[in-house]
C-alpha cells in the first residue's frame, strides 16, 4: 500500500498478483500429485468490445495461473436455445470446473434463464439463484460468492480493516455488485446501509460511514465532504469520460472523486488498479476451489 495525501493506496493489483502466485503454486501441486487442472470455461456472445477486452484478460489470467482455457464464441444472432444448449454441454463436460457466461447478452435473450441453466457447482460467477439465496441466509454459506464484491471484501481484509462492528455504507444497489457485498458485509458483522437512486440525502449517510462501498456507476459522484475522516473506500465503479489530453480521447475514473476523497480517507482504491484486478483473481480463485470440490468427489 502506498501513501498519497492522508490515505493509504489499496493496491490492487499489488494483491491480485499475490493471489494469482498462491493459486499457481496449488495448481502446480494439483498437477504433480493428481495429474488434474482446473477448467474454466467462458462463452461469449457476440462482439461488443468491453466484453471482448474483459474475456481476453480472464483467458489471459488464466494461462499465466495453469487453468485450462475453454472457449465459447457465438455469433450475436445465436438463439436463447443454441446458448442453453452450449450451457448444457459444458455442465456436461468433466473437464470444466467453471463456467462464465460473459453479461450482458444479447437483449433478444432471456439472461435469467441462461444464467440458471449453470450448474450450481460449476457457478463461478457466483450469480446462480441458489448462491445468491444462500448468501441471504444466517448460518448458510453459497457454494460461490460474486467475485467482484468477493473482491471487496479481500481488499478490506489484506489491508487490515476491521468489519466487524463497523458502520458499513454501499452506494449503489445491483445484483451484480450492490446487493451481494451488502449481504456479505453483513455477514461479517457490519452495520449496513444501502444507498441508491432514491435516498435522500445521501451524503448525510455515506458521511457516517467507517468503509464506503461505491458501486452506483456515477462518475465522481462521491465528493470529499462526503467522507468521514479516516474511513476506508473501495471504489467499484469504471467510468469513462471524456479526455483530449489521452491517445483514447477518454479517461478512466471511478464513482469516487479520487482527488479530493484521498485527502479525507484513511483507506482508498484508485481507479484503474482497485477492484478491477481483484474480479479476476477471485475468478481463478473460485475456479481452483470448485475445482478442487469436484477432484476430493471423484476420488
Amino acid at each position: 500500500m502506498a501513501e498519497s495525501g492522508g490515505a493509504q493506496i489499496i493496491d490492487g493489483k499489488l494483491i491480485a498478483k499475490q493471489i494469482h502466485w498462491s493459486i499457481a503454486q496449488e495448481i502446480t501441486t494439483l498437477k504433480e500429485r493428481h495429474d488434474k487442472v482446473p477448467g474454466l470455461a467462458v462463452l461469449i456472445v457476440g462482439e461488443r468490445k468491453d466484453s471482448q477486452t474483459y474475456v481476453r484478460m480472464k483467458r489471459k489470467a488464466c494461462a499465466e495461473v495453469g487453468i485450462k482455457s475453454f472457449d465459447v464464441d457465438l455469433p450475436a444472432t445465436a438463439t436463447e436455445e443454441e446458448i442453453l444448449d452450449a450451457v448444457l454441454a459444458l455442465n456436461a463436460n468433466p473437464e470444466i470446473q467453471g463456467i462464465l457466461v460473459q453479461l450482458p447478452l444479447p437483449k433478444h435473450v432471456n439472461e435469467q434463464k441462461i444464467l440458471l441453466a449453470i450448474s450450481i457447482e460449476k457457478d463461478v460467477d457466483g450469480f446462480h439463484p441458489l448462491n445468491i439465496g444462500n448468501l441471504t441466509m444466517k448460518g448458510r454459506e453459497p457454494l460461490f460468492s460474486p467475485c467482484t464484491p468477493k473482491g471487496c471484501i479481500e481488499l478490506l481484509k489484506e489491508s487490515g480493516i476491521a468489519i466487524a462492528g463497523k458502520r458499513a455504507v454501499v452506494v449503489g444497489r445491483s445484483n451484480i455488485v450492490g446487493m451481494p457485498v451488502a449481504l456479505m458485509l453483513n455477514n461479517r458483522d457490519a452495520t449496513v446501509t444501502i444507498v441508491h437512486s432514491r435516498t435522500k440525502n445521501p451524503e448525510a449517510i455515506i458521511r457516517e460511514a467507517d468503509i464506503v462501498i461505491a458501486a452506483a456507476g456515477q462518475p465522481l459522484m462521491i465528493k470529499g465532504d462526503w467522507i468521514k475522516p479516516g474511513a476506508a473506500v473501495i471504489d467499484v465503479g469504471t467510468n469513462s469520460v471524456d479526455d483530449p489530453s489521452k491517445k483514447s480521447g477518454y479517461r478512466l475514473v471511478g464513482d469516487v472523486d479520487f482527488e479530493e476523497v484521498k485527502k479525507v480517507a484513511g483507506f482508498i482504491t484508485p481507479v484503474p488498479g482497485g477492484v478491477g484486478p481483484m474480479t479476476i483473481a477471485m475468478l481463478l480463485q473460485n475456479t481452483l476451489e470448485s475445482a478442487k470440490r469436484m477432484f476430493a468427489l471423484e476420488g
